[in-house]
């Protein structure tokens, strides 16, 4: 039947379902990146191309290089937590069987919470007078002032992005985990092999192509954090929380200049391609090494 079409029908077939993406996706992003060479106020109906002034003066910028390390700050303290805890999890539940799926469903139920009602729920919790800091001065622990200190700031914001996201990598972790056979834990039997054996031996490298896929997504989805910070510190204090993102919306919704914001956005998407990039290419060379 494929080999009957004229070439009409293969234009239909191959047209149609890439014209919403050509509409959504790359003529938005062509005009993106035409903006990223103008100083377009975002209000004006005229503007002037700059060429590559907006990425020169964001490159050579400090507000660049502090919402930089923060992005990588941010998004190392997330991913890192966010696989080992989810990681962690799983193996525990791997081997629960008693109210198995409710434990499960309780872990996972702060991912399909909206980030947006989580930090507001967090934002009591951290106030100086709040349940964390009352919880601390039972043990006598005096505790920080979570959101308006430069030190805490990120870590309470970590926290609350780990503390939603964990229950979303055990679901991964979960699946990967109930598909190996169960002929690998007969064999660590007959060997006498320890936990600890059986979770280097087994569990760790028969997740590791989730383990790479969980990297990804969460890795993306760190860069692209906005809500928490916006709800919790509004990129403060004095810039402790600002990431790229969060710059971003300042200079195109704050600053209205939105030539320099479609530049940062260029970057971030430079950035992140890169970044994920790597990592599939160690997933592929994961891959063929399991072949070989």
């Amino acid at each position: 039947m494929i080999k009957d079409m004229n070439k009409k029908q293969w234009l239909i077939y191959i047209l149609v379902p890439l014209l919403p993406l050509l509409i959504f996706w790359f003529l938005p992003m062509f005009i993106s990146l035409f903006i990223s060479f103008t100083n377009w106020d975002y209000i004006s109906p005229t503007y002037d191309v700059v060429g590559l002034e907006n990425y020169t003066d964001l490159i050579t910028s400090e507000e660049f290089a502090s919402s930089l390390w923060n992005t990588v700050v941010f998004s190392l303290g997330t991913v890192i937590p966010t696989l080992v805890i989810g990681f962690l999890l799983a193996l525990l539940l791997i081997r629960q069987k008693f109210m198995h799926n409710f434990i499960q469903a309780c872990l996972f139920a702060p991912w399909v919470t909206p980030m947006v009602a989580v930090s507001i729920v967090w934002s009591w919790m951290y106030q100086p007078e709040g349940l964390i800091n009352n919880l601390l001065a039972h043990i006598g622990v005096s505790g920080p002032d979570w959101l308006s200190s430069s030190t805490f700031a990120m870590v309470a914001v970590i926290i609350v992005t780990v503390w939603k996201n964990a229950g979303w990598a055990m679901l991964f972790y979960s699946t990967a985990m109930s598909s190996i056979s169960p002929a690998y834990d007969e064999v660590c039997d007959i060997a006498g092999a320890s936990y600890w054996q059986r979770i280097r031996t087994i569990y760790f490298p028969m997740t590791l192509p989730t383990t790479l896929f969980l990297s990804v997504i969460t890795l993306i989805s760190s860069i692209q954090a906005y809500d928490q910070i916006n709800v919790l510190t509004q990129g403060g204090p004095a810039g402790a929380t600002r990431t790229l993102l969060y710059m971003f919306y300042q200079l195109a919704f704050e600053e209205f200049n939105m030539g320099k914001a479609t530049a940062l956005s260029v970057i971030m998407l430079v950035i992140t391609g890169l970044l994920a990039f790597a990592i599939f290419s160690l997933q592929g060379h994961y891959r063929k090494e399991g072949m070989a």
